[in-house]
């Protein structure tokens, strides 16, 4: 508040419920501060869709998001907000790369992953931007409204969901900051985050012609056939068993490798967990099986009945039984819960 002193701002924060009492610790400080207001959330997570919400929720032509755990330079908010109004921009984003800027303490490892992340994000957006993963940034509420229908609300990073959705191109202009230590609180960078930043990139390479988890779905399955075909050659290829039998056991494990893969990749928002891991297996072995069904019986009615080339028609029954994996595993073994 005192950054932005003598000038008008509302400071929304947006709290999924947090258990430490987040919420109710705000309410009280709003009720001394009017320009304080919580948005609080029941049953949504995210950091992306936490944004949304809040810019949606004010009134303000110009919105700023900014992390609260002091690892944002809240003091460059006026330098950014005269650079918007003085240069007649849409956006400041506030970027660590460009002199000036830095990333603080963080390991080697870590600075190594953001590089690589921010050179796939320019791959995506076309933007030459030198920090289009940044946190940090300033935009006309306006321009956020017009993308907002075509955000994917995907992953912690808004900036590229709103970057990498189709409209008008964005007059964009960078500020140099220092990284700061956190005060409070874990890191988001974990690796939910960054099964979260693959699926927006897989979202904006599709285009939304194809559910994302499909395409998740279809990697994994091409793992599968590798699992299978390895497992099938240890054994039958050097004699240690007959082709029945081989072929069993490579079904099997890869239909286990499959399973355990969709677990931890494209349904990693939906992860099963303990107990639960054995009831989805039986599920997803049984989808499998009558998607493996209908995948040879499609096959061979339209290769014996229709007369379509043996390649054709094999592909044909390979898309229709990855359809139906897909869908019976997405609604029994992965569906969404509460």
């Amino acid at each position: 508040m005192e950054t932005l002193a003598g000038i008008p701002h509302e400071i929304i924060f947006v709290d999924d419920s947090s258990p430490d009492g987040t919420a109710d610790r705000l309410r009280q400080l709003a009720r001394r501060h009017p320009q304080i207001r919580c948005l609080q959330r029941i049953g949504r997570r995210g950091l992306s869709g936490a944004v949304s919400e809040g810019f949606l929720a004010t009134s303000a032509p110009v919105v700023a998001v900014i992390d609260a755990d002091m690892q944002h330079d809240e003091t460059i908010l006026t330098r950014m907000l005269e650079t918007l109004e003085a240069e007649g921009a849409d956006m400041v984003v506030a970027t660590r790369y460009a002199e000036g800027g830095g990333f603080g303490d963080w390991p080697t490892l870590r600075r190594r992953m953001s590089r690589l992340a921010t050179w796939l994000a320019r791959r995506l957006t076309g933007v030459e931007l030198s920090d289009p993963m940044s946190g940090f940034f300033m935009l006309r509420s306006a321009c956020f409204r017009a993308r907002a229908p075509g955000l994917t609300g995907k992953g912690y990073k808004i900036l590229l969901d709103i970057l990498s959705t189709p409209g008008d191109g964005l007059e964009i202009r960078e500020i140099p900051y220092q990284f700061r230590a956190r005060q409070a609180g874990q890191s988001k960078l974990d690796g939910k985050v960054m099964l979260d930043f693959v699926e927006l990139l897989l979202a904006r390479a599709f285009g939304g012609w194809m559910p994302v988890k499909f395409v998740m779905f279809a990697m994994v399955g091409a793992l599968g056939v590798l699992v299978h075909m390895g497992v099938l050659a240890a054994l039958f290829g050097t004699g240690l068993s007959g082709f029945a039998p081989a072929q069993a056991i490579a079904t099997l494990v890869a239909m286990t490798t499959n399973f355990l893969v969709n677990n931890v990749f494209t349904y990693h928002d939906r992860k099963l967990r303990g107990w639960q891991l054995l009831p989805g297996w039986l599920s997803f072995a049984v989808a499998s099986s009558v998607g493996a069904l209908s995948n040879v019986g499609l096959a061979v009615f339209l290769f014996e009945r229709v007369g379509l080339p043996w390649v054709a028609a094999a592909l044909a029954g390979i898309v229709a039984g990855a359809i139906w994996n897909y869908a019976m595993t997405s609604f029994y073994t992965w569906r969404e819960r509460g």
